[in-house]
């Protein structure tokens, strides 16, 4: 029991280095398949093709989820302005809440854990199979090849979903304020003009960009890295969505904070 008291600090500072080493080299990725972005000839097929792939794999669950996420902050926003009287005020909030918040972190969540897991999956068969070492022995990056279109296309798809959430998700918020609690439409969209700054619109489409290649970045990291196997590949899938989720909320945090201190909330 001694002894493993005394290894538990030894245990954690190992942790705590391989955590800053993995950080390190993930960093290094993002920043070496965005070194070679001005050479499109070599990446623009392949980012067209992810873009297609991830586009598709994404819309659908993308409107499904934004829909009953909208309908539900509608009924309970609704709900607490009616007793507060102010229920025309419901559509501001609820216009506000996608566009602000909500909408980057779906659509981030939803390319991490659809199209990042793919992407982690590809990356990590091309890795068992020695496909990035045969690359590499005809002197071809593989980061430079596989890794720079699929950073620009997480982030053009990501940007592109911000856009479906905040509609699907207004429209649902919408249905069940208006329609089904008798809120006047006048009254629903008028408060967002009072709450809103179009500099609320260029961030969020902003930090949208941004969660696409973060997301990215830690798939193809966690791809070109697993272990051998089939069951390598299944822990870096794992690893890669649950280390995006870290990584974009904690970025979200961030970039909300400086932007609320440079560009104050408007009521």
């Amino acid at each position: 029991m001694a002894l493993s008291l005394a290894k538990a600090p030894d245990l954690a500072r190992r942790r705590v280095e391989r955590t800053l080493d993995e950080t390190g080299l993930l960093c290094v990725t993002l920043l070496e398949g965005l070194r070679r972005t001005w050479d499109l000839r070599q990446w623009w097929g392949e980012f067209i093709e992810q873009c297609w792939f991830l586009a598709r794999v994404t819309s659908v669950p993308v409107m499904l989820i934004a829909v009953p996420l909208g309908a539900t902050i509608s009924l309970q926003v609704g709900d607490i302005a009616r007793q507060l009287g102010a229920q025309s005020g419901t559509g501001a909030l609820l216009v506000a809440a996608m566009i602000q918040q909500v909408a980057p972190l779906a659509a981030a969540l939803l390319v991490s854990g659809v199209g990042g897991s793919a992407i982690t999956s590809d990356m990590g068969a091309r890795n068992i199979r020695d496909e990035l070492a045969a690359m590499e022995v005809m002197g071809i990056n593989p980061i430079h090849r596989l890794v720079t279109p699929r950073l620009w296309a997480a982030s053009t798809v990501s940007v592109l979903l911000c856009s479906v959430v905040i509609l699907a998700g207004v429209l649902g918020g919408y249905y069940f304020n208006v329609i089904q609690q008798g809120v006047s439409s006048g009254a629903f969209f008028d408060g967002a003009t009072t709450l809103l700054q179009f500099s609320d619109l260029v961030i969020t489409l902003f930090k949208a960009w941004i969660f696409g290649f973060i997301a990215a970045a830690v798939a193809c990291y966690m791809g070109m890295n697993c272990d051998y196997g089939p069951v390598g590949v299944g822990r870096a899938v794992n690893r890669a969505v649950v280390v995006t989720s870290i990584v974009v909320f904690a970025a979200n945090y961030v970039i909300t904070m400086i932007y609320q201190v440079l560009f104050p909330p408007r009521f």
